[in-house]
Parts: structure tokens; C-alpha cells; sequence
């Protein structure tokens, strides 16, 4: 073992190496020189980079999914989330095809949709999802009519919560206020304030364009009227086209009122505060049951035991006391069941009627004035077609004197033609003979010019 250890001390130092031979060992292998376990690990770390590329768009893809919402709770605070399609579906309960109606990237018509949780709303420049506690609208605060509605459902939340505490406070009477009078907007639950809110906007939106429309349509319509020309017919052929689409929208949105407001059954699942108490409440007299049962079959394990003579009266009794809760439960359980076929074969949404109706007037009357433009345009346009027609006629009574006339000195160019022949004829020697066949002919022209004239007036194809 000392030879050993005297030898390795006696070895050479090992030389450093050089700048060019560090420099080659830092080079990566050639393609000769590649081993198969070179091979493996350059698969390997090509697999590796694709997966983390392949992870970055996917990254890249799901963080553009992601929206921008501002959420409006019952007590009017509001706060912007960022959440994408996958969370808005599993926090609202809602299917991915009612999301699309919201995407600003697709135009689709207005549409209400009553859902188990949520109310979809697409209304206009109104795109949002309202629960029984929060409102989830896009974040386009950019938009006005966004933003005021969203200012106009904070102030009235902010004030339906100041009444409410305010009335708290204040001591009740028996005539304070009206017992007998509507529902009015703070008694309604909050998925139909922020409805109400929604279909304002949108009505204020349409009447706003419609009146705007109104107010450029009338003075083309007059100017066209007293001067026909390409210029104003342009314009009123762009104004009919505005018309046409607005229209379109206004029908859109009327149609959709009318629709729920003939459905029950629609209007019913609007009420989803009601649904939510609903689903919170346990059945009717099922916990009271369970105690109960609880209750004798504790006492029964832990009693005492009787005596053989009072053991079949108690028992009985308590026989007959089950039996007859039990009979009571069955009661109660089918008396629910009949309050709730009941209640859904007789709706009661009254409150949701009368605020839809009320909105179905304001959406109405901006559809009469739209179509009441219209009629005016097309009035205009068949008064613009009267004139064209009375000047095309009185072109055509012009041509027709034209052909007339033409025919009365085609006469004369036929009287020229014959005495114009080089045939020797004994009158042209003399020298009146020139001069009374002008006479002649020019008299005879005119005669039948008039009887042309005549017969046009008799047939009505000349009124002047």
C-alpha cells in the first residue's frame, strides 16, 4: 500500500488545457459522433420544447378568453372581475350557448332568457347576467349607455337601501302610505330591478334614435319635394336603409315582451329570488317527522320495562299517536304537492306583467313613430313618382306633336319629290303654278295637323 501511494505522488502533474482545446471540447458533437443515447436526449429535449410551446398558446389562448366584468351586488357596490367563459358557466349555471348571445364579437337580435339561476339579458348596448344577487355586465365602461346603466342601478339600489333602513327606524301606522296600491320598483326583487333598469336603457336608447332619425328625415323629405335631384335621393334612399334596421331592432325587442308577457310559465322563472327561497326552505313538516321518530323510537329503547297489564294500552297509545302523525304527514305532504301543481298551473306574476307592460308601451310607441316615418317616406316617394310620371306624359304629348308635325312636312318633302321629276308637264310653264301649289299644300297640311290634334283630344291622349 506505500508502493502504491509513493507511486501515484511520483506521477507527472496533468497539463492544463489550452484556450483552442477548450474551445473545441466546448463544441456540440457532430452528427458521426452522436451515439444513440445522443440521439435519445436530443429527442427528448425536442419533445420538451414543442410541449412548453404548445403550453405557451394555450396560455396565450385561455388568458385571451378571460373578460373584463363589472359585478353590481343587491346594495349597489360594484367591482371588476376578470373571469373567463368556463367560470361565468359554472358561477351563473349557464350553458355555453346562452354566453355567445353576450360575446360583442357576434351581433345577435334582443333576447330575454329565464334561466334555473340566471336571467340572460341582451338588450342593445345591454349585456348582462343577472342573478338573485349580483349583476354580471360586460366591462365596456366606455360605452355611455353602459355606463349609465350602470349609474342609474347603483342609485337606485343605493336608494331602495336607504328606504329600507330608514323605514326600520321609523315607527309604522296603520296609514302610512298606501296598503292598497301596486307594486311598485322597492318592492320588487332585485333580478327585476336590474330588468327594469336594462329594458329603460334599451327603450331610451331606441326612442333617442328614433327622434334623432325623425328630426334629419323630415327636412330631406321636403327639400326632395320641391327639387328632385340625385343628391336628395341619395339621402333619403340612406335615411329609408337607417329606417329600415331600426325598425328591425325596435320589432326585435317588442317581440320579445310580447312573447313573455304571453307565456306564464316564461315570466315564472324570471322569479329567481322566489326559486332560491323556494329551494332553501325544507318540506313541509318532514324535520318535525324525523324528531318525532327520533324522538319514540329513543324513548322506546330507553323505557323501562312495564308490567304485563298496562303494557298493551301504552302501547297502543303510542301505536295510534304514530299512526296518526304519520296520516298527518301524508296530509300535509299532499296538500304541498297540490299548492305547487296548483301554483304552476296559475302563475302569479302580476308584478312581472305590469313593469313588462309598462315597457311594451314606451317600445310601442316608438314602433308607431318609426312606422309612421315610414309611411311618411312612402308617401314622399309616391309623390315624387306622381311628378316623374306627369313629366314622362307630357314628354310624350311633346313627342307626339313632334311626330305629328313631322308628318305635315313629310307632306311637302312628297309634293317636292313629284314636281321635282324631270318629266315635261304643261304646268310648270306657268308662273302661278309655283305659288299656289305652297298654298295648297301648306293649307292642307295644316288641316291635317288640327285633325290629328282633334282626334288626340278625342281619344284622351291630349288633355291641353
Amino acid at each position: 500500500m506505500g508502493g502504491d501511494l509513493k507511486a501515484r505522488l511520483l506521477l507527472p502533474p496533468p497539463r492544463p488545457k489550452s484556450a483552442a482545446s477548450a474551445a473545441v471540447a466546448c463544441l456540440p458533437p457532430s452528427s458521426s459522433d452522436l451515439t444513440p443515447r445522443h440521439l435519445l436526449f436530443q429527442g427528448v429535449d425536442d419533445a420538451l420544447s414543442l410541449l412548453k410551446k404548445m403550453k405557451n398558446k394555450k396560455n396565450k389562448r385561455g388568458h385571451q378568453a378571460v373578460r373584463s366584468w363589472v359585478r353590481i351586488d343587491t346594495a349597489g357596490n360594484s367591482q371588476v372581475l376578470e373571469l373567463d367563459k368556463v367560470a361565468i358557466m359554472r358561477r351563473c349555471d349557464l350553458p355555453a350557448r346562452d354566453l355567445r348571445l353576450l360575446d360583442p364579437l357576434f351581433v345577435y337580435p334582443s333576447t330575454i332568457l329565464g334561466r334555473e339561476r340566471a336571467i340572460v339579458v341582451n338588450l342593445e348596448q345591454i349585456r348582462c347576467i343577472i342573478t338573485a344577487d349580483e349583476v354580471l355586465l360586460l366591462n365596456s365602461l366606455d360605452n355611455y349607455d353602459v355606463l349609465q346603466y350602470v349609474i342609474e342601478l347603483q342609485r337606485r339600489l343605493l336608494l331602495v337601501t336607504t328606504e329600507n333602513s330608514s323605514s326600520k327606524n321609523r315607527p309604522q301606522f296603520v296609514n302610512d302610505g298606501d296598503m292598497f296600491s301596486g307594486s311598485s320598483s322597492e318592492y320588487l326583487p332585485f333580478e327585476f330591478r336590474a330588468l327594469e333598469v336594462a329594458l329603460e336603457a334599451a327603450c331610451i336608447f331606441l326612442d333617442t334614435q328614433a327622434a334623432e332619425l325623425e328630426k334629419e328625415v323630415y327636412p330631406v323629405l321636403d327639400e326632395l319635394t320641391s327639387k328632385i335631384s340625385t343628391l336628395n335621393l341619395e339621402r333619403v334612399r340612406r335615411l329609408k336603409s337607417h329606417l329600415v334596421a331600426l325598425t328591425r331592432r325596435v320589432q326585435k325587442v317588442r317581440d320579445e315582451i310580447e312573447q313573455l308577457m304571453d307565456d306564464d310559465g316564461d315570466m315564472a322563472e324570471l322569479y329567481l329570488t322566489e326559486k332560491k327561497e323556494r329551494m332553501a326552505v325544507p318540506p313541509l313538516d318532514s324535520t318535525t317527522y324525523i324528531n318525532y321518530k327520533s324522538s319514540m323510537g329513543a324513548g322506546a329503547s330507553m323505557s323501562a320495562p312495564v308490567s304485563p297489564v298496562c303494557s298493551p294500552t301504552s302501547t297502543g297509545h303510542g301505536q295510534f299517536q304514530e299512526k296518526s302523525l304519520e296520516r298527518m304527514h301524508s296530509l300535509a305532504r299532499s296538500q304541498q304537492s297540490h299548492d305547487a301543481s296548483s301554483q304552476n298551473e296559475d302563475y302569479r306574476v302580476e308584478e312581472l306583467e305590469m313593469l313588462l307592460e309598462a315597457y311594451f308601451v314606451v317600445i310601442d310607441g316608438t314602433l308607431n313613430k318609426l312606422s309612421s316615418l315610414k309611411e311618411y317616406i312612402d308617401d314622399t316617394e309616391d309623390f315624387i313618382n306622381i311628378q316623374l310620371d306627369n313629366v314622362r306624359n307630357q314628354l310624350i304629348k311633346f313627342e307626339l306633336l313632334l311626330t305629328t308635325a313631322t308628318f305635315v312636312v313629310a307632306i311637302f318633302g312628297v309634293v317636292t319629290g313629284v314636281f321635282g321629276m324631270n318629266i315635261p308637264i304643261e304646268l310648270f310653264d306657268e308662273p302661278w303654278t309655283f305659288k299656289w301649289v305652297l298654298i295648297i299644300t301648306g293649307g292642307a297640311g295644316m288641316i291635317i295637323f288640327c285633325a290629328f290634334v282633334w282626334f288626340f283630344k278625342q281619344k284622351r291622349l291630349m288633355f291641353t
